[in-house]
Protein backbone atom coordinates (compact mmCIF):
# COMPACT_ATOMS: atom_id res chain seq x y z
CA UNK A 1 0.00 0.00 0.00
CA UNK A 2 1.54 3.53 -1.51
CA UNK A 3 1.70 6.40 1.11
CA UNK A 4 -1.00 7.95 -0.77
CA UNK A 5 -3.54 4.95 -0.19
CA UNK A 6 -3.28 4.86 3.74
CA UNK A 7 -6.28 6.21 5.66
CA UNK A 8 -5.64 9.09 7.36
CA UNK A 9 -4.63 9.03 11.19
CA UNK A 10 -7.13 10.31 13.64
CA UNK A 11 -6.20 13.42 15.47
CA UNK A 12 -4.25 13.17 18.82
CA UNK A 13 -6.56 13.94 21.69
CA UNK A 14 -6.15 17.02 23.76
CA UNK A 15 -3.69 16.66 26.70
CA UNK A 16 -5.36 16.49 29.99
CA UNK A 17 -4.78 19.31 32.14
CA UNK A 18 -5.58 18.94 35.83
CA UNK A 19 -8.03 21.18 38.09
CA UNK A 20 -4.81 22.27 40.26
CA UNK A 21 -3.18 25.64 40.54
CA UNK A 22 -0.60 26.64 37.97
CA UNK A 23 3.20 24.93 38.64
CA UNK A 24 5.55 26.94 41.16
CA UNK A 25 8.64 26.04 38.72
CA UNK A 26 9.05 25.13 35.67
CA UNK A 27 9.97 21.32 36.29
CA UNK A 28 6.75 19.92 35.39
CA UNK A 29 5.75 17.88 32.34
CA UNK A 30 3.44 20.22 31.47
CA UNK A 31 6.57 22.88 31.55
CA UNK A 32 8.76 20.64 29.18
CA UNK A 33 5.67 20.22 26.38
CA UNK A 34 5.43 23.91 26.11
CA UNK A 35 1.50 23.48 27.36
CA UNK A 36 0.66 26.91 29.28
CA UNK A 37 -1.98 26.32 32.19
CA UNK A 38 -5.55 28.23 31.15
CA UNK A 39 -6.72 31.07 33.03
CA UNK A 40 -9.87 30.35 35.13
CA UNK A 41 -12.06 32.30 32.58
CA UNK A 42 -10.94 30.00 29.94
CA UNK A 43 -11.69 26.65 31.78
CA UNK A 44 -14.03 24.39 30.27
CA UNK A 45 -16.66 23.05 32.57
CA UNK A 46 -15.26 19.94 34.61
CA UNK A 47 -16.37 16.44 33.43
CA UNK A 48 -18.54 14.40 35.67
CA UNK A 49 -17.18 12.06 37.91
CA UNK A 50 -17.45 8.74 36.23
CA UNK A 51 -15.62 9.95 33.46
CA UNK A 52 -13.19 12.48 34.39
CA UNK A 53 -9.79 10.34 35.04
CA UNK A 54 -8.16 13.15 37.34
CA UNK A 55 -10.67 12.58 40.22
CA UNK A 56 -9.11 9.11 42.06
CA UNK A 57 -11.86 7.30 43.90
CA UNK A 58 -10.77 8.54 47.38
CA UNK A 59 -11.74 12.30 45.95
CA UNK A 60 -15.22 10.81 45.00
CA UNK A 61 -15.63 9.29 48.36
CA UNK A 62 -15.10 12.59 49.25
CA UNK A 63 -17.07 14.40 47.43
CA UNK A 64 -19.96 12.37 47.85
CA UNK A 65 -20.24 12.14 51.48
CA UNK A 66 -21.23 15.69 51.19
CA UNK A 67 -25.00 16.64 50.51
CA UNK A 68 -25.86 19.42 48.21
CA UNK A 69 -27.20 22.44 49.33
CA UNK A 70 -31.22 22.44 49.46
CA UNK A 71 -34.21 24.39 50.91
CA UNK A 72 -34.46 21.91 53.80
CA UNK A 73 -30.78 21.90 54.52
CA UNK A 74 -31.38 26.09 54.37
CA UNK A 75 -33.93 25.76 56.41
CA UNK A 76 -32.02 23.75 58.92
CA UNK A 77 -28.97 25.89 59.15
CA UNK A 78 -31.41 29.04 60.11
CA UNK A 79 -34.68 27.68 61.28
CA UNK A 80 -36.46 30.71 62.72
CA UNK A 81 -35.20 33.47 59.79
CA UNK A 82 -35.67 30.78 56.88
CA UNK A 83 -39.17 29.17 58.00
CA UNK A 84 -40.45 33.17 58.23
CA UNK A 85 -39.19 34.31 55.23
CA UNK A 86 -40.00 31.31 53.05
CA UNK A 87 -43.78 32.02 53.74
CA UNK A 88 -44.07 35.82 53.61
CA UNK A 89 -47.46 36.44 51.41
CA UNK A 90 -47.84 39.80 48.96
CA UNK A 91 -48.96 42.52 51.58
CA UNK A 92 -52.90 42.52 51.45
CA UNK A 93 -52.82 38.64 50.38
CA UNK A 94 -55.34 37.86 53.00
CA UNK A 95 -55.78 34.70 54.80
CA UNK A 96 -55.60 31.56 53.16
CA UNK A 97 -59.19 29.42 52.30
CA UNK A 98 -60.49 28.12 55.34
CA UNK A 99 -58.61 30.14 57.95
CA UNK A 100 -60.22 33.40 59.75
CA UNK A 101 -58.49 36.63 59.72
CA UNK A 102 -56.84 38.00 62.60
CA UNK A 103 -59.39 40.85 62.50
CA UNK A 104 -62.61 38.31 62.94
CA UNK A 105 -60.21 36.49 65.44
CA UNK A 106 -59.88 39.76 67.75
CA UNK A 107 -63.23 40.37 67.57
CA UNK A 108 -64.92 37.07 68.62
CA UNK A 109 -62.70 37.07 71.06
CA UNK A 110 -63.40 40.60 72.69
CA UNK A 111 -67.29 39.85 72.09
CA UNK A 112 -67.03 37.04 74.51
CA UNK A 113 -64.96 38.89 76.68
CA UNK A 114 -61.58 36.95 76.44
CA UNK A 115 -58.69 38.66 77.66
CA UNK A 116 -55.72 37.09 75.80
CA UNK A 117 -54.93 35.60 72.27
CA UNK A 118 -52.43 33.03 71.65
CA UNK A 119 -51.25 32.26 67.92
CA UNK A 120 -48.52 30.08 66.50
CA UNK A 121 -47.40 28.02 64.00
CA UNK A 122 -47.95 24.50 64.25
CA UNK A 123 -50.77 24.73 67.31
CA UNK A 124 -54.39 25.38 67.37
CA UNK A 125 -55.41 28.94 68.46
CA UNK A 126 -55.95 29.14 72.60
CA UNK A 127 -57.09 32.41 74.33
CA UNK A 128 -57.25 33.10 78.18
CA UNK A 129 -60.87 32.94 79.29
CA UNK A 130 -60.68 34.74 82.77
CA UNK A 131 -57.70 33.48 84.04
CA UNK A 132 -58.39 29.85 82.67
CA UNK A 133 -56.26 28.65 78.77
CA UNK A 134 -58.73 27.39 76.57
CA UNK A 135 -58.80 25.77 73.02
CA UNK A 136 -60.67 27.07 70.46
CA UNK A 137 -62.58 25.90 67.32
CA UNK A 138 -60.25 27.50 64.75
CA UNK A 139 -57.68 25.03 62.41
CA UNK A 140 -54.17 24.19 63.44
CA UNK A 141 -52.36 27.43 62.31
CA UNK A 142 -49.89 27.18 59.27
CA UNK A 143 -46.85 29.52 58.39
CA UNK A 144 -48.64 31.33 55.23
CA UNK A 145 -52.09 31.91 57.75
CA UNK A 146 -49.25 33.53 60.46
CA UNK A 147 -47.23 35.47 58.13
CA UNK A 148 -50.92 36.83 56.61
CA UNK A 149 -51.90 37.74 60.40
CA UNK A 150 -48.88 39.60 60.63
CA UNK A 151 -49.51 41.34 57.26
CA UNK A 152 -52.69 43.26 58.93
CA UNK A 153 -51.72 44.21 62.27
CA UNK A 154 -48.01 45.09 61.44
CA UNK A 155 -46.21 47.22 58.10
CA UNK A 156 -43.62 46.01 56.08
CA UNK A 157 -40.90 47.91 58.38
CA UNK A 158 -42.27 46.25 61.21
CA UNK A 159 -42.43 42.35 59.45
CA UNK A 160 -38.96 43.39 59.10
CA UNK A 161 -37.79 44.24 61.86
CA UNK A 162 -39.01 40.76 63.58
CA UNK A 163 -37.49 39.19 61.12
CA UNK A 164 -34.21 40.77 62.00
CA UNK A 165 -34.98 40.37 65.88
CA UNK A 166 -36.97 37.49 65.86
CA UNK A 167 -39.00 39.12 68.46
CA UNK A 168 -41.01 41.98 68.79
CA UNK A 169 -43.27 43.90 71.04
CA UNK A 170 -45.93 46.79 70.22
CA UNK A 171 -49.61 47.53 69.61
CA UNK A 172 -52.65 48.24 67.66
CA UNK A 173 -55.78 49.94 68.04
CA UNK A 174 -59.39 49.02 66.79
CA UNK A 175 -62.76 50.45 67.12
CA UNK A 176 -63.48 48.62 70.39
CA UNK A 177 -60.23 47.69 71.86
CA UNK A 178 -56.55 48.14 72.00
CA UNK A 179 -54.43 45.13 71.84
CA UNK A 180 -51.02 44.99 72.49
CA UNK A 181 -48.88 42.48 70.46
CA UNK A 182 -45.84 40.62 70.99
CA UNK A 183 -43.99 38.14 68.20
CA UNK A 184 -41.32 35.37 69.27
CA UNK A 185 -39.90 32.68 67.82
CA UNK A 186 -40.19 28.55 69.01
CA UNK A 187 -39.29 25.67 67.90
CA UNK A 188 -42.46 25.05 66.01
CA UNK A 189 -41.94 28.62 64.32
CA UNK A 190 -43.44 32.01 65.04
CA UNK A 191 -46.00 32.73 67.06
CA UNK A 192 -47.87 35.52 68.43
CA UNK A 193 -49.67 36.84 72.09
CA UNK A 194 -52.20 39.46 71.96
CA UNK A 195 -53.65 41.21 75.02
CA UNK A 196 -56.98 43.25 74.26
CA UNK A 197 -57.54 46.36 76.53
CA UNK A 198 -60.87 48.01 76.47
CA UNK A 199 -60.97 51.86 75.09
CA UNK A 200 -63.06 52.21 78.40
CA UNK A 201 -60.95 53.29 81.60
CA UNK A 202 -63.23 52.10 84.33
CA UNK A 203 -63.56 53.65 87.83
CA UNK A 204 -62.16 52.69 90.96
CA UNK A 205 -65.92 52.25 92.09
CA UNK A 206 -66.71 50.18 89.00
CA UNK A 207 -63.97 48.06 89.49
CA UNK A 208 -64.74 47.92 92.85
CA UNK A 209 -60.78 48.78 94.30
CA UNK A 210 -60.30 49.79 97.43
CA UNK A 211 -61.46 53.47 99.24
CA UNK A 212 -57.86 54.12 99.97
CA UNK A 213 -56.44 54.34 96.53
CA UNK A 214 -58.08 57.60 95.76
CA UNK A 215 -56.44 58.72 99.23
CA UNK A 216 -52.79 57.48 97.43
CA UNK A 217 -53.66 59.11 94.66
CA UNK A 218 -54.30 62.96 95.41
CA UNK A 219 -50.60 62.66 97.60
CA UNK A 220 -49.03 65.61 96.35
CA UNK A 221 -45.45 63.96 95.90
CA UNK A 222 -44.12 60.60 96.27
CA UNK A 223 -43.76 57.22 95.19
CA UNK A 224 -46.26 54.78 94.63
CA UNK A 225 -46.12 51.39 93.43
CA UNK A 226 -48.62 48.58 91.79
CA UNK A 227 -47.35 45.52 92.00
CA UNK A 228 -47.90 41.59 91.18
CA UNK A 229 -47.44 39.05 88.80
CA UNK A 230 -48.13 39.51 84.84
CA UNK A 231 -52.17 39.19 84.15
CA UNK A 232 -53.07 40.40 87.99
CA UNK A 233 -54.83 43.70 86.67
CA UNK A 234 -51.83 46.43 87.49
CA UNK A 235 -51.86 47.79 84.26
CA UNK A 236 -55.91 48.48 84.88
CA UNK A 237 -55.91 49.11 88.50
CA UNK A 238 -53.23 52.15 87.70
CA UNK A 239 -55.12 53.40 84.80
CA UNK A 240 -58.29 54.15 87.19
CA UNK A 241 -56.08 55.64 89.33
CA UNK A 242 -54.63 58.04 86.15
CA UNK A 243 -58.25 58.57 85.74
CA UNK A 244 -59.24 59.76 88.88
CA UNK A 245 -56.54 62.16 88.94
CA UNK A 246 -57.12 63.10 85.35
CA UNK A 247 -60.76 64.05 86.38
CA UNK A 248 -60.46 65.71 89.53
CA UNK A 249 -57.07 67.61 89.63
CA UNK A 250 -55.68 69.68 86.95
CA UNK A 251 -52.30 68.86 86.73
CA UNK A 252 -49.78 67.81 84.18
CA UNK A 253 -49.79 64.04 83.91
CA UNK A 254 -46.99 62.53 81.62
CA UNK A 255 -46.32 58.77 81.23
CA UNK A 256 -43.64 56.10 79.52
CA UNK A 257 -44.75 53.50 78.67
CA UNK A 258 -43.49 50.30 76.33
CA UNK A 259 -45.83 49.87 74.55
CA UNK A 260 -48.62 52.38 75.43
CA UNK A 261 -51.85 50.44 77.02
CA UNK A 262 -54.76 52.19 78.04
CA UNK A 263 -55.06 55.32 75.83
CA UNK A 264 -56.33 58.55 78.16
CA UNK A 265 -57.67 61.69 77.21
CA UNK A 266 -56.89 65.09 78.74
CA UNK A 267 -59.77 66.36 80.78
CA UNK A 268 -59.28 67.96 84.01
CA UNK A 269 -55.89 67.31 83.56
CA UNK A 270 -53.08 67.73 81.21
CA UNK A 271 -51.76 64.38 80.29
CA UNK A 272 -48.96 62.74 77.33
CA UNK A 273 -48.45 59.70 76.64
CA UNK A 274 -45.23 58.36 75.17
CA UNK A 275 -44.25 54.78 74.10
CA UNK A 276 -40.64 53.40 73.94
CA UNK A 277 -39.35 52.98 70.47
CA UNK A 278 -41.47 55.30 68.80
CA UNK A 279 -42.01 58.57 70.92
CA UNK A 280 -38.23 57.76 72.69
CA UNK A 281 -35.98 55.49 71.71
CA UNK A 282 -34.91 55.02 75.20
CA UNK A 283 -37.09 54.48 78.81
CA UNK A 284 -34.56 56.12 80.65
CA UNK A 285 -33.66 59.18 78.33
CA UNK A 286 -37.61 60.10 78.51
CA UNK A 287 -37.33 59.56 82.04
CA UNK A 288 -34.51 61.94 82.56
CA UNK A 289 -36.24 64.41 79.94
CA UNK A 290 -39.72 64.20 81.72
CA UNK A 291 -38.41 66.23 85.03
CA UNK A 292 -37.88 69.14 82.65
CA UNK A 293 -41.41 68.86 81.31
CA UNK A 294 -42.84 70.66 83.99
CA UNK A 295 -45.10 67.27 85.11
CA UNK A 296 -47.42 66.87 88.54
CA UNK A 297 -47.55 63.25 88.22
CA UNK A 298 -45.02 60.57 86.28
CA UNK A 299 -46.17 56.93 85.20
CA UNK A 300 -43.43 54.88 84.58
CA UNK A 301 -44.73 51.75 83.09
CA UNK A 302 -42.33 49.64 85.08
CA UNK A 303 -38.96 49.87 87.12
CA UNK A 304 -36.61 47.36 85.68
CA UNK A 305 -33.36 48.69 86.42
CA UNK A 306 -30.95 50.50 88.72
CA UNK A 307 -31.02 53.63 87.04
CA UNK A 308 -34.92 53.69 86.54
CA UNK A 309 -35.25 53.46 90.39
CA UNK A 310 -32.79 56.05 91.17
CA UNK A 311 -34.26 58.58 88.62
CA UNK A 312 -38.00 57.53 89.53
CA UNK A 313 -36.65 58.29 93.92
CA UNK A 314 -35.01 61.66 92.64
CA UNK A 315 -38.39 62.52 90.98
CA UNK A 316 -40.56 62.19 94.20
CA UNK A 317 -37.63 63.62 96.39
CA UNK A 318 -38.37 66.85 94.15
CA UNK A 319 -41.77 67.80 94.40
CA UNK A 320 -43.38 64.96 92.08
CA UNK A 321 -45.60 62.16 92.27
CA UNK A 322 -44.05 59.10 90.88
CA UNK A 323 -46.58 55.91 89.71
CA UNK A 324 -45.24 53.10 88.08
CA UNK A 325 -45.29 48.66 88.52
CA UNK A 326 -42.75 46.00 89.65
CA UNK A 327 -43.68 42.22 89.32
CA UNK A 328 -43.60 40.96 92.85
CA UNK A 329 -45.97 39.40 94.91
CA UNK A 330 -46.62 41.18 98.01
CA UNK A 331 -45.82 45.10 99.33
CA UNK A 332 -42.69 43.69 101.70
CA UNK A 333 -41.05 41.81 99.00
CA UNK A 334 -41.78 44.99 96.32
CA UNK A 335 -39.31 46.36 98.62
CA UNK A 336 -36.73 43.81 98.86
CA UNK A 337 -36.74 43.46 95.13
CA UNK A 338 -35.86 47.71 94.66
CA UNK A 339 -33.14 46.99 97.71
CA UNK A 340 -31.62 44.17 95.54
CA UNK A 341 -30.71 46.37 92.87
CA UNK A 342 -27.75 47.69 94.92
CA UNK A 343 -24.85 46.61 96.82
CA UNK A 344 -25.27 45.48 100.54
CA UNK A 345 -22.67 49.16 100.97
CA UNK A 346 -25.34 51.05 98.99
CA UNK A 347 -28.59 49.32 100.72
CA UNK A 348 -29.14 51.43 103.80
CA UNK A 349 -29.01 54.74 102.50
CA UNK A 350 -31.69 53.05 99.82
CA UNK A 351 -33.75 52.01 102.48
CA UNK A 352 -33.50 55.89 104.03
CA UNK A 353 -34.56 57.25 100.18
CA UNK A 354 -37.26 54.25 100.00
CA UNK A 355 -38.52 55.26 103.62
CA UNK A 356 -38.82 59.02 102.52
CA UNK A 357 -40.17 58.75 99.34
CA UNK A 358 -42.54 55.96 99.48
CA UNK A 359 -46.40 56.91 99.91
CA UNK A 360 -47.95 53.37 99.59
CA UNK A 361 -47.76 49.83 97.93
CA UNK A 362 -50.52 48.44 96.04
CA UNK A 363 -49.79 44.54 95.68
CA UNK A 364 -52.64 43.09 93.79
CA UNK A 365 -53.97 39.30 92.48
CA UNK A 366 -56.86 38.47 90.63
CA UNK A 367 -58.86 35.42 91.55
CA UNK A 368 -62.18 33.51 89.73
CA UNK A 369 -65.21 34.49 91.27
CA UNK A 370 -68.54 32.04 91.99
CA UNK A 371 -70.03 34.20 89.03
CA UNK A 372 -67.19 33.13 86.28
CA UNK A 373 -66.27 36.67 86.66
CA UNK A 374 -62.56 37.84 88.37
CA UNK A 375 -62.35 39.98 91.32
CA UNK A 376 -58.82 41.80 92.69
CA UNK A 377 -57.52 41.14 96.28
CA UNK A 378 -54.52 43.25 97.75
CA UNK A 379 -51.85 43.70 99.79
CA UNK A 380 -51.67 47.47 100.42
CA UNK A 381 -48.98 49.10 102.41
CA UNK A 382 -49.35 52.93 103.56
CA UNK A 383 -46.36 54.32 104.28
CA UNK A 384 -47.02 55.84 108.04
CA UNK A 385 -44.60 57.36 110.10
CA UNK A 386 -44.35 53.80 112.27
CA UNK A 387 -43.80 52.13 108.84
CA UNK A 388 -40.95 54.71 107.79
CA UNK A 389 -39.13 53.69 110.81
CA UNK A 390 -39.57 50.01 109.96
CA UNK A 391 -38.71 50.37 106.56
CA UNK A 392 -35.38 52.37 107.58
CA UNK A 393 -34.37 49.50 110.17
CA UNK A 394 -35.42 47.02 107.99
CA UNK A 395 -37.67 45.06 110.45
CA UNK A 396 -40.11 42.99 107.67
CA UNK A 397 -41.84 40.95 110.32
CA UNK A 398 -42.99 44.04 111.74
CA UNK A 399 -43.97 45.51 108.51
CA UNK A 400 -46.24 42.76 107.80
CA UNK A 401 -48.00 43.24 111.46
CA UNK A 402 -48.23 46.85 111.52
CA UNK A 403 -50.05 45.87 107.72
CA UNK A 404 -52.74 43.60 109.58
CA UNK A 405 -53.89 46.16 112.40
CA UNK A 406 -53.45 49.00 110.25
CA UNK A 407 -57.14 48.85 108.61
CA UNK A 408 -57.57 52.32 109.51
CA UNK A 409 -55.02 53.68 107.80
CA UNK A 410 -56.13 51.42 104.45
CA UNK A 411 -53.42 49.37 104.69
CA UNK A 412 -54.52 45.28 104.34
CA UNK A 413 -52.91 41.82 103.80
CA UNK A 414 -53.69 39.44 101.10
CA UNK A 415 -55.35 37.23 103.07
CA UNK A 416 -57.59 39.49 104.89
CA UNK A 417 -58.84 40.72 101.35
CA UNK A 418 -59.82 37.23 100.27
CA UNK A 419 -61.10 36.50 103.82
CA UNK A 420 -63.26 39.82 103.07
CA UNK A 421 -64.55 37.75 99.50
CA UNK A 422 -65.01 34.90 100.82
CA UNK A 423 -67.71 36.41 103.45
CA UNK A 424 -69.22 38.13 100.51
CA UNK A 425 -69.60 34.92 99.13
CA UNK A 426 -68.13 36.14 96.16
CA UNK A 427 -65.33 33.52 96.16
CA UNK A 428 -65.08 29.72 97.35
CA UNK A 429 -63.00 28.56 99.93
CA UNK A 430 -61.09 26.06 97.67
CA UNK A 431 -60.23 29.30 95.57
CA UNK A 432 -59.28 31.55 98.95
CA UNK A 433 -56.74 28.67 99.59
CA UNK A 434 -55.09 28.34 96.10
CA UNK A 435 -54.88 32.06 95.96
CA UNK A 436 -53.40 32.76 99.16
CA UNK A 437 -50.05 33.83 99.40
CA UNK A 438 -49.73 32.25 103.33
CA UNK A 439 -51.95 28.70 103.08
CA UNK A 440 -51.76 28.14 106.51
CA UNK A 441 -53.03 31.48 107.63
CA UNK A 442 -55.97 32.01 105.70
CA UNK A 443 -57.22 28.01 106.65
CA UNK A 444 -57.05 29.04 110.32
CA UNK A 445 -59.20 32.15 109.70
CA UNK A 446 -61.71 30.14 107.23
CA UNK A 447 -61.86 27.62 110.27
CA UNK A 448 -62.89 30.17 112.83
CA UNK A 449 -65.77 31.32 110.29
CA UNK A 450 -66.51 27.59 108.80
Amino acid sequence: MTESQRPPLPPPPPPHIPPTSPPKNGNSKEASTGVTQPMPSQMQPMPSKASNPGVTAAQRQRTNSVPPVTEATASYSSPAKSSIELQTPLHGAGSPPGQPTLNQIIRNAHAKGFSDIHLGVGEVPRVRNRGEMELTNYPETDKLTFMSWLQEVLTDQEIRRFQEKLEFDGATQYDFARVRINIFVTLKGPALVMRLIPLKILTLEELRLPPVLKDISEAPKGLVLVTGPTGSGKSTSLAAMVDFINKNHAKHIVTIEDPIEFVHQSRKSLIKQREVGIHTLKFDNALKAALREDPDVILIGEMRTKETVNTALKAAQTGHLVMGTLHTNSAVKSIERILGLYSAEEQPAMRVAIAESLVAIISQGLCRTTDGKRAAFHDILVNTETMKDYIRDCKNDEMTQLMLTGEYDGMVTMNQSLFKLYQEGRITEETALECSPTQNEIAQMLRGRV
